[in-house]
């Protein structure tokens, strides 16, 4: 039995940061290559002119996918309340382009800079936890007010000691206590926290409105050590209807350098990343 989904694949993939006059040529090669989405990564919003972006997705027949960057001076976390607030700031930027693009959600580790990753007090990290609870309850009142959720995604300990599975977005939803609040789950982050990504998808649920995926080294989906079967039967388990999206870097990234550690290419070339990414994917989601 397939799996009822999309496919997208990142911006990220080819470019950073993605700016309005890449959109025409990498929108028509994303389709070409048989994909139904594009996840624009808004490294900085005033480089994209949504108008113009939502005209090229129509005439591609491409739907929007929104996520964000978040570098050091966006962090809903720090202690230093002009960080908290440029992160909200930004936040609501990307919120404006989500809804215009009719996206349904905006995505990301929206809690805290990517990057922050320490040995702190209990005491720090309640402080911490309560100031992202607090800000993304925040963003999910102005989310609903645009007719949007958001994503809210995990990342593996190298990237954040804040949120790291599963287990800890569901408990930070819980503590939001907001509908707009959702889970996007990224496969590389999942292959090094999750034990078992099919009970974690399963955790999941009716929660996950998004999912990422890349080998277990961020390169070509089928190329690597992933167990595709687990995410397959989790999502199968759950009657995932969402999209499933291509997330990998090219080694040019200059928001995320530093976190990510995407030092060269994992392909022969970003194109052959997309589209032997696409054959494979096509043949996972049809069971095969």
């Amino acid at each position: 039995m397939a799996l009822h989904v999309k496919l997208g694949v990142s911006t990220w993939l080819w470019t950073s940061p993605f700016k309005t006059e890449d959109a025409a040529g990498l929108f028509s090669k994303i389709k070409n290559f048989g994909y139904d989405k594009v996840e624009i990564a808004v490294e900085d919003p005033q480089l994209i002119d949504p108008k113009k972006i939502k005209k090229l997705l129509e005439e591609n027949e491409l739907e929007a996918i929104v996520c964000g960057a978040f570098g050091n001076t966006r962090d809903l976390t720090s202690d230093d309340k002009s960080l908290r607030k440029t992160g909200l700031d930004y936040i609501e930027a990307c919120l404006d382009i989500a809804a215009e693009l009719d996206a349904g959600f905006f995505a990301g580790p929206m809690y805290s800079a990517v990057g922050k990753a320490r040995m702190v007090s209990a005491a720090q990290k309640k402080i911490e936890w309560n100031r992202a609870v607090e800000g993304l309850r925040d963003v999910c009142g102005k989310a609903q007010s645009k007719g949007l959720q958001i994503g809210i995604e995990s990342l593996n300990r190298f990237e954040s000691d804040l949120i790291n599975n599963v287990d800890d977005v569901l408990r930070l939803i819980t503590e939001i206590d907001h509908p707009a609040a959702r889970i996007c789950l990224d496969m590389f982050h999942m292959n090094i926290e999750e034990p078992n990504p099919e009970q974690a998808i399963i955790a999941a649920g009716e929660k996950l409105i998004h999912i990422q995926v890349s080998e277990n080294y961020r390169g070509i989906p089928g190329t690597g050590s992933s167990n595709w079967k687990a995410y397959y039967n989790g999502l199968k388990k759950i009657n995932y209807q969402g999209t499933v999206s291509i997330e990998s870097f090219t080694p040019e990234n200059k928001e995320l350098a530093a976190a990510v550690c995407i030092w060269k290419n994992l392909a022969e070339d970003q194109d052959s990343f997309a589209k032997e990414g696409n054959v494979f994917l096509q043949e996972w989601i049809a069971g095969r």
